[in-house]
């Protein structure tokens, strides 16, 4: 749930964060801090404000133990523009692939999505209001609201202009738009074909293979769109999806697109998180050869961005100077002070996040809103099965995942969703014939179920 910036206190932001992930103190102390402090230079004088730069993060730990859930939570607690991107995806400047800036780009666009849908909140009830009076045009082709002069409104007339007094024929015709307006809000009209217009984009498809991305080309494009499609299109269907059709399109042409730029802009400046996943990977050793070369190449590139450089969109420019940026890499086969010495500057927070045992998977299995136990027992239950699990089924169940995690490769709470779905196998399956039925989930069942896999290493290798 979004909350207000100012009132998230470091230990606030923690307890938030406790509700859905488990354990990781130290990464959430760093993200609360990191929060906060984004809000401290906000109060700050404004000679000051740009002297202030966030601390980015790196986060080291095994894969599954909540590096990006730590980070994707934050920013659905604050509102705050989020986005998370392969490290590994990128290409040096002048091979195929994605150019770091893209990153930036994508961001702008989450920020404008997010932007969007807030500002559409405010001229809903005006976009609700055309949308009502365009689905009775719909409905009574020859029965304008002008012509009924519906609703009493001064729709029409124009200064110093009255118009003349209602005909028993306007009249008629104002009754009868007033009753299908009822109607309309009664909901008894949701299954009435009408035939309403969608605007139909013909633009074609470009693919570019240089060191140009699309968006670059789309900026260049510029209004190329226009010549292209922007047509009105014909489309039958019902009522309520007209309803929705149009209100979208009401609510488009409602909200200001320079504002929409220029808040979506700021927020990112302000607001935005990166989230850099797969560091690790672009980390090259002393002795550089092949494909090490171009991963530094792809450091360098990422660099002036972490840095604080200005990014061209297609909505403006963007100053990354003060945008969060949170790496995080399992750093198996290299370590930070891998990546170049100037990167590792930009990323002044380290912390590792430790490996997952088994009573933290008892935890998550019980503990967070969205507890993997209660995902199962809800999914389940919309097929009329009632799934009861012991505590000592559930107990079992981690100590098998802590045990699989060891003995093959530790992929953290990962684990649990395979678990889960070889015990639970049976019963997903025959769900629909169980209907009404109560399933006790106890610890013997569990042991039936996964004990001659877990035993058998090599068939727990591909299964497990």
């Amino acid at each position: 749930m979004k909350r207000e910036l100012d009132q998230l206190t470091p230990k606030e932001v923690v307890r938030e964060l406790d509700k859905f992930i488990v354990g990781q103190e130290k990464a959430k102390k760093v993200v609360a801090i990191a929060l906060r402090n984004r809000l401290r230079r906000q109060r700050l004088p404004e000679e000051l404000q740009d002297e202030v730069a966030p601390k980015n993060i790196i986060m080291m730990g095994p894969t599954g133990v909540g590096k990006t859930e730590i980070a994707r939570r934050l920013s659905r607690l604050t509102g705050a523009p989020f986005i998370k991107v392969e490290a590994t995806k990128y290409t040096e400047v002048g091979y195929v692939g994605r150019d770091v800036e893209s990153m930036v780009r994508d961001l702008v666009s989450v920020a404008i999505s997010m932007v969007k849908t807030e500002l559409q909140e405010e001229v809903r009830d005006e976009a609700e209001r055309r949308t009502e009076e365009a689905l009775l045009d719909l409905l009574l082709p020859g029965v304008s609201a002008g012509n009924a002069n519906a609703s009493g409104s001064n729709e029409g007339e124009t200064a110093g202009f009255q118009p003349p007094a209602q005909t028993p024929q306007s009249s008629s015709r104002s009754e009868t738009r007033e009753k299908f307006r009822q109607l309309l809000r009664d909901g008894k009209l949701e299954d009435k074909d009408v035939e309403v217009s969608v605007t139909k984009s013909n633009f074609p498809a470009i693919e570019i293979f240089s060191g140009s991305s699309f968006e670059e080309m789309d900026l260049n494009l510029g209004n190329l769109g226009n010549m292209f499609g922007g047509k009105k299109k014909k489309k039958r269907t019902t009522i309520k999806r007209a309803r929705e059709i149009i209100l979208q399109e009401e609510m488009d042409k409602l909200v200001d697109t320079d504002r929409l730029s220029e808040i979506a802009r700021q927020r990112v400046e302000e607001m935005g998180i990166i989230f850099i996943d797969e560091i690790d990977k672009i980390a090259s050793k002393e002795n550089r050869q092949g494909v090490d070369v171009s991963r530094e190449g792809v450091q360098r590139d990422i660099l002036p961005i972490v840095e604080g450089s200005k990014v061209n969109t297609k909505h403006g420019m963007v100053d990354t100077s003060h945008i969060l940026f949170i790496a995080a890499g399992a750093f198996h086969t290299s370590k930070p002070s891998d990546l170049i010495p100037e990167l590792q500057g930009r990323f002044p927070l380290r912390v590792e996040l430790e490996a997952l045992n088994a009573e933290d998977f008892h935890k998550i299995l019980t503990q967070p809103q969205n507890a993997l136990i209660t995902q199962y027992r809800e999914l389940m239950r919309t097929e009329g099965v009632e799934l009861e699990f012991t505590d000592e089924a559930i107990r079992t169940i981690s100590e098998i995942a802590a045990t699989v995690n060891t003995k093959t490769e530790n992929i953290g709470a990962r684990r649990l969703h395979t678990v889960m779905e070889l015990l639970l196998e049976e019963v997903s399956f025959s769900a629909t014939e169980l209907a009404g039925q109560k399933i006790p989930i106890t610890a013997d069942y569990v042991r039936e179920r996964l004990q001659d896999v877990v035993e058998d290493q090599d068939l727990s290798q591909y299964i497990l």
